[in-house]
């Protein structure tokens, strides 16, 4: 076991590393509640590693942002995109998601017809 993977907070309410790890982009993206804000955070100021990767995951969103120019995702792929992100949380750090978006739509192109 890695320091990494041993950090743990010794309160009632421990956050592990895994679970940090998968919600970083939900905390980043301000979707959480404000107790699990604090809950993360906490964890990640106590933990250098998962600091580490939130700063890194922060950066990368900042550039992002500055490199799409204001150009806003479609409603439909945000929506899908959230859904994603609550299943791999869900997955990846065993929480539980009680709301999630989604909207399937078809879509058919126009034939070019000779």
């Amino acid at each position: 076991m890695t320091a990494h993977e041993s950090h743990e907070r010794s309160d009632s309410e421990q956050v592990h590393c895994d679970q940090a790890l998968a919600e970083i982009f939900v905390l980043l993206d301000r979707e959480c509640s404000p107790e699990r804000d604090a809950e993360l955070r906490k964890h990640i100021e106590d933990c250098p590693p998962c600091l580490e990767e939130y700063g890194i995951d922060e950066q990368i969103k900042q550039l992002l942002a500055r490199k799409c120019g204001g150009d806003h995702a479609p409603a439909e792929l945000k929506s899908r995109l959230r859904a994603s992100i609550r299943q791999t949380v869900a997955h990846r750090g065993g929480v539980s998601v009680t709301e999630t978006e989604l909207t399937v739509e078809q879509v058919s192109e126009p034939r070019d017809v000779p």
